[in-house]
């Protein structure tokens, strides 16, 4: 059911972004990457784009109008940060937290708020936001022991933010016949360090960590006319971590 439809990835040349676009493509979509490292050229299914940038935003849109005359889904997926991202609680400064709420949440708005202006016109359209387990519980540290790695403050800040910027959207353009649905995926297997591999899967139902397949499905799903009915939901995809 998603045969012929322009959607749009931001940030996909990404780990999920890649995947999504990949799963969009098998099924018959014309899937588009948005990514501030692609070149123009959208035969081919890429187009620069800043997400935090206003004017990059808005030409990026005009340009896929131009050539395709509809926008029928989005995936608001770029995940744009500072240099310091991942400082410990104690150590990150406030210049730094806002610079990244402008970056993320930022992003999210600014997208949300031009690509769902074209919808509305349309009559219809999806847009998916990504968020995480971490915008809805909080996190357990134990898993980070001997790695060197740890739960950005911010980060659960704007994914929590994130969940239910959906479902003002969702509720607000729902009457125009656009849905606006949100992903909260587990942890995503990408070459962590082994400790914090074994911790974090030792802690899940399934007992592993997720792979980008087992999540871009079901983009593709909320994205498709199989889930027509379905707006302003939040689909947790974390092999159980939630759920114990």
């Amino acid at each position: 059911m998603l045969k012929n439809k322009v959607i749009v990835v931001t940030g996909g040349s990404g780990l999920l972004g890649d995947s999504v676009l990949k799963d969009l493509l098998t099924k018959g979509a014309i899937a588009i990457n948005a990514d501030i490292h692609c070149l123009d050229n959208l035969e081919a299914g890429i187009i620069k784009c800043d997400v935090s940038n206003e004017n990059s935003v808005r030409q990026v849109l005009q340009s896929i109008l131009n050539h395709y005359g509809r926008i029928d889904g989005w995936v608001n997926n770029a995940y744009p940060r500072t240099d310091d991202w991942g400082t410990d609680f104690e150590n990150v400064n406030l210049t730094s937290w806002n610079r990244n709420f402008e970056l993320q949440m930022g992003s999210v708005f600014l997208c949300s708020q031009m690509v769902l202006k074209i919808m509305k016109e349309q009559g219809s359209g999806s847009l998916i936001n990504i968020s995480s387990i971490y915008g809805m519980i909080g996190p357990d540290f134990s898993v980070y022991n001997g790695t060197g790695m740890t739960m950005p403050a911010a980060y659960s800040a704007i994914k929590g933010g994130v969940i239910n910027f959906t479902k003002y959207l969702a509720s607000y353009y729902g009457p125009y016949g656009v849905r606006v649905n949100c992903i909260s995926p587990g942890g995503v297997f990408n070459n962590q360090p082994e400790p914090f591999v074994i911790s974090y899967s030792k802690k899940v139902p399934l007992k592993r960590m997720a792979l980008p397949i087992d999540i871009s499905p079901s983009v593709s799903f909320l994205l498709s006319d199989d889930s027509s009915y379905i707006t302003g939901h939040n689909l947790v995809i974390d092999g159980g971590w939630t759920a114990i």
